[in-house]
């Protein structure tokens, strides 16, 4: 009878272990299955695909240091009017950068690649994290972060 016991208990332990591990998010999967779905929704050759996702890449760690500066930006509630002026404005900057950003490696792209082919590389992009975030659920009674 103990013996049952003890087994039933380290297989509870271990599904649930393996649950776990299936919510785990990993950047280097999601990179990976980004860069399948663009290759294969814009139709990028083995080429096309060399020249594209080094600029992709790029643009995406520095878009993630001016997510990271507009998030302590907007961590704490400024305690006065001029504070909050002061990070809307710094938050707006950010932005601005951000779209900047954006184009300025979006012209790269394009000298690389046709600009038909950055436009479909783009709007498979945009698909791939809408579908993402369709996908995504938050597990049950586990309340949303308010921030």
């Amino acid at each position: 009878m103990k013996k049952t016991i003890v087994l039933l208990v380290c297989l509870t332990v271990s599904l649930l272990g393996m649950s776990q591990d299936k919510r785990k998010f990993s950047p280097e999967k999601f990179q990976a299955e980004l860069e399948a779905f663009i290759k294969q929704e814009a139709k990028f050759s083995d080429e096309e695909a060399a020249k594209y996702f080094p600029l992709l890449r790029e643009m995406q760690q520095k878009q993630r240091n001016l997510y990271s500066r507009m998030r302590q930006a907007g961590k704490e509630k400024p305690a006065d009017e001029k504070g909050c002026e002061a990070a809307i404005r710094d938050c707006d900057r950010i932005n601005i950068e951000l779209k900047q950003l954006e184009q300025t490696y979006h012209k790269k792209m394009i000298q690389v690649l046709p600009a038909s082919k950055v436009y479909d590389a783009i709007k498979a992009e945009n698909r791939f994290h809408r579908r993402m975030m369709k996908g995504w659920q938050r597990p049950k009674g586990k309340p949303r972060d308010k921030r």
